[in-house]
């Protein structure tokens, strides 16, 4: 893994920490399904990436 690719692992473990907390709230809420829907689809998508970033 070259130094690029851990910096986007570091980046992208942000951004999965902030995208839990948003859903964790929008949880609580729940105004909003969609929102709920969207949250735990970009979760996937952040997890996804990092897989596929740590396996090459």
């Amino acid at each position: 893994m070259d130094k690029k690719a851990k910096k986007r692992i570091e980046l992208l473990n942000k951004k999965l920490h902030d995208i839990q907390q948003r859903l964790a709230g929008a949880r609580k809420q729940m105004d909003d399904e969609s929102e709920v829907r969207q949250l735990e689809a970009d979760l996937a998508a952040t997890k996804a990436e990092i897989e596929k970033l740590k396996a090459s």
